[in-house]
């Protein structure tokens, strides 16, 4: 097995999943805003550093996806954040699209940037330690879109920014985002998502990526949040196999969803209804930023000295995902203190 399918499996294995804090500045700064805490370069590293160096790291983050910014930081003790992140067993990965812009020909709808200066940029993160990467693309749903134009450009810009990474020695997180906001039911998101997977992977074999060192994150196929068709667990677990197994390749190790503005416990409640039926030998596992990071922040904002109370919470947040990637949570387990 080669050293990038080596690192795609270590990221998703059992019991394990993707912390996603490449939050940008301007993010952040609306989460700690949000929160009543000042956005400093400090505050920043000081949230990041109390989850990076917390118990749950060991048994639960597979990989730690970072923002420039961050991964350039050293922490309190002077060792550099992709160290401490190894130091727990888990691997350091880096953001490296530039955002998503105005989509020239259709202006209503977005295309990832960020390719020009890449293989440069790519090189340096990975003499800071980086052993994987992430590229997000977004969709939005309508009665007109997406169309043919945003999903051929995003795949397209996808395979290019993947087929760059792996020449690097670096794993890819694909992260093509078909967004929950909208009034479309379930079926609408299952075949637009269907549309998007399918045109990416046709673009990541054409750029001959080598799918056993990928990892996929999409979103699962949920009704809009303003849609008036609601759907229960099952039903989501269900049309989200369904979705996957008919468009994503079998090479692909593992397959980490993003939360999308689902709650905390939406998002683990729907990936261990997913591992429930998961009969594929996809590693289903999670990359989430704010359903790991939300209660952490909110407890963290009242004492930023207290690390011990905040740290208990995401290592109790991280355990339940950590149950979802096996089918092992429980609501039960969910209640229970994390004290």
């Amino acid at each position: 097995m080669s050293e990038l399918e080596n690192i795609a499996k270590q990221m998703v294995a059992k019991g394990k999943g993707i912390l996603a804090a490449d939050e940008s500045t301007g993010t952040m700064t609306k989460r700690l805003s949000s929160v009543n805490v000042e956005s400093t370069s400090e505050n920043r590293l000081k949230f990041r550093e109390t989850l990076f160096s917390s118990e749950g790291m060991k048994n639960n983050i597979g990989g730690v996806i970072l923002y420039d910014e961050t991964i350039k930081q050293k922490t309190s003790s002077g060792k550099s954040i992709p160290d401490l992140i190894k130091s727990f067993g888990s691997i350091p990965g880096i953001k490296v699209d530039t955002g998503a812009k105005k989509l020239a020909g259709s202006p209503e709808e977005k295309i990832t940037e960020g390719l020009d200066g890449l293989r440069e940029r790519l090189a340096e993160y990975y003499k800071l330690g980086a052993r994987f990467t992430k590229w997000r693309a977004v969709y939005n749903i309508s009665e007109k879109y997406p169309s043919e134009l945003a999903i051929k450009s995003n795949a397209h810009a996808l395979a290019r920014y993947a087929a760059l990474v792996q020449e690097t020695k670096m794993v890819p997180i694909v992260e093509p985002e078909v967004l929950m906001d909208g009034e479309h039911d379930i079926t609408k998101c299952y075949e637009v998502t269907s549309k998007v997977l399918k045109e990416c992977f046709r673009e990541l074999k054409l750029h001959k990526v080598n799918l056993k060192g990928t990892i996929l994150k999409p979103n699962m196929v949920l009704p809009g949040n303003k849609s008036k068709n609601k759907s229960n667990t099952a039903e989501i677990a269900k049309i989200t196999l369904k979705c996957l197994k008919e468009s994503v390749p079998s090479d692909v190790p593992g397959i980490a969803f993003l939360s999308g503005g689902q709650t905390e416990i939406e998002a683990t409640e729907n990936l261990n209804e997913i591992n429930k039926i998961n009969n594929t030998n996809f590693l289903m596992s999670f990359s989430y930023g704010r359903a790991l990071q939300q209660s952490a922040l909110k407890n963290w904002a009242k004492n930023i000295k207290d690390i011990n109370s905040t740290q208990k919470i995401f290592n109790h947040r991280s355990k339940m995902n950590g149950l979802s990637t096996s089918a092992k949570w429980t609501i039960d387990l969910e209640k229970q203190s994390t004290a």
